[in-house]
């Protein structure tokens, strides 16, 4: 009947609650989340995960280091701001578990984007990406925003473009086709309960393709709506 997609960013505290409060709000019937089951595993376990020779060769050392370099980096942001990463996507599965709506997992596979990642990532790449990260230690430069609320679009969409022209492979394996597996999940969901309202929860940098796709996919057949056209 009807897809809503709520843009999030994972280690902010407004997300818990625009999450919860929209949920609560619609009571859709199912709740989809920017999550695979290993990515659901590791937010719900107790254990701090190890790093494990098996997994490097798994998806390759590349893939690998970008994981645990992106893992610390969330860790920091988020005791900056009191939210561990992924909290939101945890607090839409425990308030859908609540209302009694059904949960979907709609990302691709984490090893399966990992060993894209490992198999793409060029050296003029991995170059200016040390070259980044030494500017932004030495001369702050970068974009700011408050960690603490989710971006605006037009902060996103200048953070997604520079990704775009200074990492073309890696913005391909982290968004373009993890927005076409995303929208596709979706698409497959609302053929497959064509009278239930869905609401899905994926970051914010997800949001406006993901919808464009999915109107494509289902020739306007829904009603699909993202908070960027209210």
């Amino acid at each position: 009947m009807a897809i809503k997609i709520i843009g999030t960013s994972h280690i902010s505290p407004e997300s818990l609650k625009k999450v919860e409060s929209i949920i609560r709000e619609k009571n859709p019937q199912i709740v989809a989340v920017e999550l695979d089951r290993r990515r659901l595993a590791a937010l719900l376990s107790k254990e701090k995960a190890r790093p494990r020779l098996k997994d490097i060769r798994r998806v390759g050392l590349k893939g690998w280091l970008f994981a645990m370099i992106g893992a610390w980096i969330e860790q920091k942001l988020g005791k900056k701001v009191g939210v561990a990463p992924g909290a939101e996507m945890l607090k839409a599965i425990s308030t859908a578990q609540e209302v009694g709506s059904k949960i979907a997992l709609i990302d691709q596979d984490i090893e399966v984007t990992l060993k894209r990642f490992s198999k793409s990532l060029t050296w003029k790449e991995k170059g200016r990406f040390v070259a980044d990260i030494i500017k932004s230690l030495l001369f702050r430069k970068g974009i700011t925003f408050n960690l603490a609320k989710v971006p605006s679009q037009q902060v996103i969409q200048k953070l997604l473009n520079e990704v775009r022209l200074r990492y073309p492979n890696v913005y391909r394996v982290l968004v373009t086709e993890r927005n076409v597996y995303m929208a596709q999940s979706l698409a497959r969901l609302a053929k497959r309960f064509p009278e239930a309202e869905i609401l899905a929860v994926v970051g914010a940098g997800h949001e406006r393709e993901i919808a464009g796709l999915l109107k494509r996919y289902l020739k306007q057949k829904q009603d699909i709506t993202s908070e960027l056209d209210n």
